[in-house]
């Protein structure tokens, strides 16, 4: 019998995680974890951080009601229609996919940003790859900003239990430093030549209910969730958004949750052995400075919402461990999985080489700052 197309979107989603390396090496981890401690599967549950899988399934609906409406890519359109030169659009493609990360996650304004510039890009002589690079560390730099921003800081938002406003001032020193060495890195590599650019497709049509009824509910989710009840958030949005858009809900990225929970299990699984105990412990965790320069060094080596999950094992200073992993977001592409998201969507085989061109002297600056605002 033939699955029925509603059946088929709806799986979507999650038939995707099959060509999904990191999802593999979570499930494979989970299975020898299991073998090496049957007796834990009953504490399976236990070590899944609900109110931040809450929380993310919220913002994934009301992320994807915003971008299924067709507001972002109009806005995007009107951008492009002011951009006069290289350096012009450069700018204004990096500020918007910062400012976009701000409220939309990172990768949702990657998924928003890059299809606009290989659209621009084709009837232009812009740099599609260097403009990509760019924009995925102009959303490592945005998200850094909001609790809402990217999961590192969702998880430590939920963790601290301090409200967003305090958790974004805590934040905004050090992305004000950095969104000023962004742009001023953006002017100084891309030229200023005109842009030339013959006229856009017409844009999609706008479904404004949708659009209305996303940013309604966006305010009262967040500030149910500020309050420490981001499941009932989050069922709100799932059910109005059931019975008025059941398509949209059928688009949100439902294997990230999963990937979400295999990374609770396994990290806290092995952070609870006593071989990594004991490696943890000569670390000095306790120390904010070593705290510091840990979390940026495990997520160039894990990425840096693992690495987040992890530390949260060994110290709960969310000041000091939400600069370090924002940080770490830099470097190294396995930093962020917003990095591989933009490789991913990059039309030319040598991206990896200019991602870290430009990424790898942005950790050493991002890394010097963050420290220089912490303890200096």
């Amino acid at each position: 019998m033939t699955p029925s197309a509603p059946l088929i979107s709806w799986w979507s989603p999650f038939a995707a995680l099959k060509h999904d390396r990191f999802f593999w090496v979570l499930a494979l981890t989970l299975v020898a974890l299991t073998a090496l401690q049957p007796n834990k599967i009953a504490d399976y549950p236990s070590l899944v951080e609900g109110p931040t899988l809450a929380a993310l399934a919220g913002l994934l609906a009301l992320t994807q009601a915003v971008e299924s409406s067709g507001a972002l890519a109009r806005l995007g359109r009107w951008l492009v229609a002011r951009m006069s030169s290289e350096r012009i659009a450069a700018l204004g493609l990096v500020s918007a996919a910062a400012l976009l990360s701000t409220v939309l996650t990172n990768d949702v304004a990657l998924f928003v940003v890059v299809p606009l510039t290989l659209g621009l890009c084709r009837i232009t002589q812009l740099p599609a790859t260097r403009l990509i690079v760019f924009e995925a560390l102009a959303v490592n730099t945005g998200s850094a900003l909001t609790p809402i921003g990217n999961p590192q800081n969702l998880f430590l938002w939920q963790l601290s239990k301090v409200s967003l406003a305090e958790y974004t001032l805590h934040m905004a020193p050090l992305v004000t430093v950095l969104f000023a060495l962004l742009l001023l890195f953006t002017m100084l590599v891309f030229r200023s030549t005109p842009l030339n650019a013959t006229d856009l497709a017409p844009p999609a049509a706008l479904d404004r209910p949708l659009l209305w009824v996303a940013l309604t509910l966006y305010g009262p989710f967040l500030w149910v969730t500020d309050r420490g009840q981001a499941a009932w958030g989050c069922a709100a949005v799932l059910a109005v958004m059931l019975v008025l858009r059941p398509r949209v809900l059928a688009r949100v990225d439902w294997g990230l949750l999963l990937v979400f929970v295999l990374m609770f299990i396994d990290l806290r699984l092995l952070a609870g052995l006593d071989g990594v105990r004991d490696v943890m412990g000569t670390l000095g965790l306790a120390e904010p400075h070593r705290l510091y320069a840990v979390g940026i060094v495990m997520s160039q080596l894990l990425s840096n919402v693992p690495a987040t999950i992890a530390l949260a094992e060994y110290s709960r200073d969310w000041q000091v461990m939400a600069y370090a992993v924002n940080v770490g977001g830099f470097g190294v592409a396995v930093g962020s999985l917003a990095n591989l998201i933009a490789l991913r969507m990059t039309p030319e085989p040598r991206a990896w080489l200019s991602f870290h061109l430009y990424s790898l002297p942005c950790l050493a600056a991002a890394g010097v700052m963050g420290y220089a605002l912490l303890f200096v």
